[in-house]
């Protein structure tokens, strides 16, 4: 099978109403991430030193070699940086989540007892603070499971929630196999907390975010100043805010880290957040793992239809009568690059729609040909497909009057007998008087454009059967 495995749909034009505790317009979540300690280091068995996230800008490993300057800027972050943010977030009781390396944390007693202290929630950011795009899977999940048997032992609880960073294509699913998380945060692809299927198994997914994050001080075109680091915290939190008035409240993330803000000339652009979101009504800052418990209980998975996922013979099974009498259209739709975007009705009818309109002129005048009349022999005979059926009784062509069956009989023999297929149109679209009228219009036209509009209804019943499927 042809597979595509990103997710374009998401939520699309219709989120879910969040239903955040007391009516809360938005979420405003802290992240505080603990990696002083768990870094690049040849004091950690590592083969160079590190070179992401610091005030040297560019910097890159230095293979066999510990790198000094390196190493005090990430020990500042844990002598002066922490304690710092500790102080402003205790004081301003704001609760916060730590995304803690787990070596670092068994470096750091004393943070670790002060984040304890504080209430703070305390989730795996992985064994090591290190790139895992070319580990082996089981490499990394070995490293998972140690990181996980090392958090526990350090803080005394197993961690609820996952964030990784410096990801492989496997973090997502390796994390999720390993059924011992709440939450996972390795994506940056939403502002509401979503369910995610991983190898059969539902998965909760609280987004994270790398714009509203300190590590732009870090990085070329990032934040200069305080100042633009604040302006977009405010810009962030007045649009998502704006959203939950009109009723779609969402979440935002600020990803923080000891080392970058919590440098003098930058703490003081988060102190004048956390006073400016003071100022407003409904809103909630709660830790992640409250996110997560709230997500669950108020909208917890729900089974559907994932129809990329399904084997050919279900597949066939299931949508092959969405175009009349016509599954071959089904089976040619399950070799196109199926994936979670056509896992709705509006996504599968693409693919189902796309393998009519690319079939030759013979192949879909049958399908026409395939669609009864309206109230016609095969109704009265009671031998219409069950959607057929349904769809006819809607619009109350299962209720004629003698003279109004008369009328369709004519009107169908006509309609055939100049066009050389059966008059199409999507009853659920209409009453009985429009279908009349738009029968006794459309007769008049030429076969070519009616064969354009005969397979535009066609296209349109298929979707309004895949919106009953899906």
């Amino acid at each position: 099978m042809t597979r595509y495995p990103r997710d374009f749909a998401g939520y699309g034009a219709t989120p879910p109403d969040p239903q955040w505790p007391n009516g809360a317009r938005i979420a405003v979540q802290f992240v505080l991430n603990y990696e002083e300690g768990g870094e690049n280091n040849i004091l950690h068995g590592d083969d160079a030193s590190e070179a992401f996230l610091s005030e040297i800008v560019g910097a890159t490993p230095w293979p066999g070699q510990r790198h000094w300057n390196m190493e005090s800027i990430y020990d500042y972050g844990a002598r002066a940086g922490f304690w710092r943010l500790h102080r402003l977030f205790t004081d301003a009781r704001v609760p916060v989540t730590v995304y803690g390396v787990a070596s670092a944390l068994a470096r750091a007693p004393e943070q670790v007892e002060a984040m304890q202290d504080a209430g703070w929630e305390i989730a795996s950011h992985g064994l090591k603070w290190i790139d895992y795009r070319d580990h082996s899977e089981a490499a990394e999940t070995a490293d998972i499971a140690e990181a996980i048997r090392l958090h526990t032992e350090v803080t005394g609880a197993a961690p609820k929630g996952w964030y990784c960073g410096r990801t492989s294509a496997n973090t997502v699913r390796l994390a999720a196999l390993s059924g011992a998380f709440n939450y996972i945060s390795d994506t940056y692809d939403d502002d509401l907390p979503y369910w995610t299927d991983c190898a059969g198994t539902d998965q909760l997914i609280i987004p994270y975010t790398l714009d509203c994050n300190d590590m732009r001080f870090a990085t070329p075109q990032g934040f200069n100043s305080g100042d633009q680091f604040y302006t977009y915290l405010c810009d962030t939190f007045d649009a998502l805010y704006a959203e939950g008035i009109t009723g779609q409240a969402k979440m935002m993330s600020v990803g923080l880290h000891c080392r970058l803000i919590g440098r003098p000339g930058r703490v003081q652009a988060l102190a004048r957040f956390l006073d400016y979101i003071k100022g407003f009504e409904g809103v909630w800052t709660p830790r992640r793992i409250e996110i997560a418990d709230h997500w669950r209980r108020v909208h917890p998975p729900r089974p559907r239809l994932r129809p990329s996922q399904m084997e050919l013979a279900e597949f066939v099974d299931r949508f092959g009568g969405v175009f009349e009498h016509s599954a071959w259209i089904a089976e040619r739709a399950f070799d196109l690059e199926l994936g979670p975007a056509h896992d709705s009705a509006a996504g599968l009818h693409n693919a189902l729609a796309r393998m009519f309109r690319s079939a030759s002129r013979s192949e879909r005048l049958g399908v026409l040909g395939a669609h009864p009349d309206l109230a016609g022999k095969l109704a009265a005979a009671k031998s219409l497909t069950a959607e057929s059926t349904e769809e006819q009784a809607s619009a109350g062509l299962d209720a004629l009057t003698e003279g109004e069956r008369a009328q369709f009989t004519e009107l169908n023999s006509t309609y055939v007998a100049k066009h050389g297929f059966p008059f199409i149109i999507a009853v659920k679209d209409h009453d009985k008087a429009g279908i009349l009228r738009a029968f006794q219009t459309r007769i008049a036209n030429d076969t070519a454009t009616e064969f354009t509009i005969a397979c535009k209804q066609v296209e349109r019943i298929a979707r309004i059967r895949l919106d009953q499927l899906l």
